[in-house]
């Protein structure tokens, strides 16, 4: 298969030739070959690259850990200016535009709707829009596949930087293809081009690409990082520690609270499919419980196929909840910009599910609940802009 970035020079829409581009970058912007996205820019002659942006984590993924903000500077080897898009601004600036005509992002998204980057092509969007600047997004795998959906959809009275706009929480859809609904919905009059993958279809999982795995953030090291990420991300909304800090974040979790046999017998009475947990101790080098031993469990999925990462994530804090009702507790903001609603609720993108697990509420009834979210979002919206069988 191929992506965006391998296509784009035989793709590039013909009025945008020789137009002075800005890049939007990260280190997993590469080809099969590791070539990264700024070396084809240099050296093709469709556009003349110009400047260079980066997200979250930074453009070559030097800042560890999350609400880290980094500064713009140089690049040494290009010579190019190098924009903060998670600095002082999230939204590229009047400035950070003036001397190009196109904006092409290329960033690998990992199928969550509270993984910043396209959030980021979101600001873009919008920033080129109210600019007259071009947008072209070089269109990637989703690396836990396009077909399966999961997870309450954004309620927009809780947009926040992890959700601006309805999507549910593993949104099934590649980043083009956010980026079409973006454009049909909220930006039509923007000059928009999305250079499709070729060779890609909804059912591969990322190691069925050929492409090699990059982190595309420091905490999501490895593919199944990414697979349980859409229910571990979760935890970020609690006093748990969700394994920052440790070799397999969003795999390992727990707290100096928590017994392991006792919860991890207790989140097999859920009868969850496709994944199997360890109990285990672990001493987290950084962020939550830093040094402090925690006790807690590894999860291992059985079956990709089968397992439901939200749902896990929700049993799990359900467990916790349950269990340690003196010692949980709901982490407290400020939290990726919002300074005012709980973390938890803008994660889930409403204020629905932490009051239904403080009242005991079955997690059947709560994926009930969900499952109907995502049916009319998929009925509704989704199947409208997918461009891959």
């Amino acid at each position: 298969m191929k992506t965006g970035l391998e296509l784009f020079e035989r793709s590039w829409p013909g009025h945008l030739k020789g137009a002075r581009a800005g890049l939007v970058v990260h280190p997993a912007s590469v080809d099969k070959n590791l070539i990264h996205a700024v070396d084809h820019f240099i050296s093709t002659s469709v556009c003349r690259l110009s400047a260079l942006f980066g997200p979250q984590h930074g453009i070559r993924g030097e800042t560890q850990d999350n609400m880290i903000e980094w500064k713009g500077f140089r690049d040494r080897r290009t010579g190019l200016q190098v924009f903060s898009l998670y600095g002082s601004t999230r939204k590229p600036t009047e400035r950070m535009l003036r001397e190009i005509d196109v904006l092409v992002i290329d960033l690998q998204d990992i199928g969550a709707r509270y993984y910043t980057y396209i959030w980021t092509m979101y600001l873009c969007m919008e920033a080129g829009n109210e600019s007259g600047k071009a947008v072209v997004i070089l269109d990637r795998p989703n690396p836990i596949t396009g077909r399966y959906i999961e997870g309450p959809v954004l309620d927009e009275e809780f947009s926040s930087f992890v959700g601006l706009k309805p999507l549910p929480v593993r949104h099934g859809m590649t980043i083009g293809e956010i980026g079409l609904y973006f454009y049909k919905n909220y930006f039509p009059s923007l000059d928009f081009h999305v250079i499709k993958m070729k060779g890609w279809n909804r059912d591969q999982w990322f190691d069925n690409t050929g492409l090699p795995w990059v982190m595309p953030s420091p905490n999501i090291p490895i593919l199944e990082s990414a697979i349980v990420y859409p229910g571990m991300c979760l935890i970020e909304g609690t006093n748990i520690s969700e394994g920052r800090g440790t070799t397999r974040p969003f795999e390992i979790f727990g707290a100096p609270f928590i017994d392991p046999d006792r919860l991890v017998s207790r989140l097999y009475s859920f009868r969850l499919p496709g994944v199997r947990f360890r109990p285990l101790y672990f001493k987290p080098t950084f962020n939550k419980y830093a040094e402090k031993v925690c006790g807690g469990a590894q999860i291992h999925v059985t079956n990709r196929e089968r397992f439901r990462p939200f749902k896990t994530g929700v049993a799990i804090i359900k467990a916790i909840h349950d269990l340690y009702p003196d010692r949980f507790r709901w982490r407290r903001p400020p939290y990726e910009y919002e300074y005012r609603r709980l973390p938890i609720d803008i994660l889930t993108g409403s204020d629905k599910l932490r009051p239904k697990i403080e009242r005991g509420i079955s997690l059947k009834e709560m994926e009930d609940w969900w499952r109907h979210e995502c049916y009319i979002f998929n009925k509704k919206i989704r199947e409208k802009y997918l461009l891959y069988e």
